[in-house]
């Protein structure tokens, strides 16, 4: 029987809160927001500080250090996970998913952010 080399398989997807998110922003973590809506989503409410996830920013992330914290977000945190596990099968170790998304930021963190 042959030996078979396994892998280190990416830890799993950290569900983040909105306010762990905010905190994350106020200390000045180092990270990536990427925000994974349509265009018309984002005109209408978006996160200070995050970038849609086009084609140009896609390729961009696939650049870093596979160590890189990156969190991704959307309307409710679905789209936005399977984003996040699209890039834990490309090697990324520190992801994370905003849970609730957009939602949940402008209900726990911010007021001002519309709700739709």
């Amino acid at each position: 029987m042959a030996d078979h080399i396994v892998a280190n398989e990416p830890p799993p997807i950290r569900q983040l809160s909105a306010p762990e998110l905010k905190a994350l922003i106020e200390n000045g973590t180092p990270f990536e927001l990427v925000d994974v809506r349509t265009d018309a989503e984002r005109a209408f409410a978006r996160i200070d500080g995050s970038r849609l996830l086009d084609h140009a920013s896609h390729d961009a992330l696939l650049l870093l250090d596979r160590q890189t914290r990156i969190v991704f977000q959307c309307h409710h945190g679905m789209r936005s996970q399977q984003a996040a596990e699209y890039f834990r099968r490309k090697g990324f170790r520190n992801l994370h998913n905003l849970r609730g998304g957009i939602d949940a930021w402008s209900v726990l963190v911010d007021a001002s952010v519309p709700r739709y």
